[in-house]
């Protein structure tokens, strides 16, 4: 590792920072060689003080059981119908594999407990058919599951259920994991998926896309996977702001994916910017409002309203309750595939709430869509919010395409030049 690797991975450790993630594993992976370096990614992410709840399937387990007692199991992904026979199986590779699993995280220097957090009910009757001991999470014990993350404590959670009457029932471990993430306010899902089946997904997809994407490709992708992308969506829908699906076999992806900006694996993605629009020309006064304060700080360059009107189409404001909080403009340098990012600017009384970072992936995501090789910001004041939160490094004036190199040594502000590529 050397020292820019380390300067990008620390960008992310404040935005990390005492957040939860839920990491759901398949069987298949607990079972894996790597499953080893994966506990030992999890105890750096404690490190950084990111709460880490674990959720694991059994369906390898289930299956190896299964034959080695010489049953039959009615179903064993805890999506189908789950008779006694296999409800006995589940409960037992489940258990077994839970207490495997807290024996690797003790090896790795960290606390965990398994702790009866979920309440499940019956699947019932679904299209005629009686799903017997398959059970859907009917809530999920956030105070048990709370009082050991504040303790430093890694819960546990294998895909069983209990009802009220003392009833134990299967259950999906992909939507177990959504259930845990959306109850606990996660800010991720990590799925490691089954290092035997394969798919080629997008980088990134927006959960809205997904429906989309699962009707073309559906043919192309393993059942396992069109289950983790519907629980993705799903998750999206309960406040879950990102979801990744990584390769259980891989060393390191769990860390490549979190901290680089290259990533590793698949993420689906809340839409977040649904409370970002395109400014209008009645946005005008409250831009030039919002940006008082800081043109008055010279940390904006001051723009009249027929700057702002000249150049509208620029110009995006996120609202929150209908009313504008935040600008950002994007200007477009076609010959040099560059863009700027400018006019950043969020009210004082919504400061410190994540909108700034929110504005800047929006302008990348939309620089990307425009075709934009390399992304620049020019900055008196808030140099170190673009290097530290925003990923950006610092460039030389020549690294600007020409005409706004000419108008920065024209207007004597000595901004600092910074840029990423994208």
């Amino acid at each position: 590792m050397n020292v820019s690797d380390l300067r990008e991975i620390l960008q992310y450790v404040p935005l990390f920072r005492e957040r939860t993630f839920v990491i759901a594993v398949d069987g298949a992976v607990a079972a894996h060689a790597n499953f080893t370096n994966i506990l030992l990614d999890i105890a750096v992410l404690r490190s950084l003080n990111i709460n880490v709840v674990l959720v694991h399937g059994a369906a390898y387990q289930v299956v190896q059981l299964g034959a080695q007692r010489k049953v039959r199991l009615s179903d064993f992904s805890g999506s189908g119908v789950t008779d006694e026979t296999t409800l006995q199986v589940s409960i037992d590779a489940g258990i077994r594999l839970t207490h495997e699993i807290i024996e690797g995280l003790a090896g790795v220097d960290l606390r965990a407990a398994y702790i009866n957090a979920i309440i499940a009910n019956s699947s019932g009757i679904l299209g005629g058919k009686d799903y017997k001991f398959t059970g859907r999470v009917d809530r999920v014990d956030v105070k048990a599951l709370t009082l050991l993350l504040n303790e430093g404590v890694v819960p546990v959670v294998p895909p069983l259920g209990f009802d009220g009457e003392g009833r134990t029932f299967r259950v999906n471990s992909d939507t177990l994991a959504v259930d845990v993430a959306a109850a606990l306010g996660a800010a991720k899902i990590i799925y490691l998926v089954d290092p035997a089946v394969e798919a080629e997904l997008p980088r990134q997809i927006q959960a809205d896309d997904v429906s989309k994407f699962l009707r073309s490709q559906r043919k192309h992708l393993p059942e396992t996977f069109i289950s983790k992308l519907k629980a993705a969506a799903y998750a999206c829908e309960e406040n879950v702001p990102r979801v990744h699906l990584l390769p259980g076999n891989v060393n390191e992806a769990m860390l490549t994916e979190l901290f680089s900006r290259e990533g590793f694996g698949a993420m689906i993605y809340s839409n977040e910017y649904q409370q970002i629009r395109r400014a209008l020309k009645k946005d005008v006064r409250a831009i030039m409002a919002l940006t008082k304060r800081s043109v008055r700080d010279s940390e904006l360059i001051r723009r009249t309203r027929n700057d702002i009107v000249n150049a509208l189409e620029d110009y995006w404001v996120l609202e929150v309750d209908g009313h504008p909080v935040a600008c950002v403009a994007l200007h477009i340098y076609p010959k040099e595939k560059a863009g700027e990012l400018a006019c950043l600017h969020v009210a004082k009384a919504y400061e410190n709430q994540g909108y700034g970072r929110i504005l800047t992936a929006f302008v990348e995501d939309l620089s990307r869509k425009k075709g934009v090789k390399t992304l620049f910001a020019l900055s008196t004041q808030a140099v170190s919010f673009f290097q530290q939160k925003a990923g950006f490094s610092e460039a030389a004036l020549d690294d600007l395409p020409e005409a706004r190199r000419e108008r920065l040594v024209a207007s004597k502000r000595n901004s600092r030049v910074l840029k990423k590529r994208l």
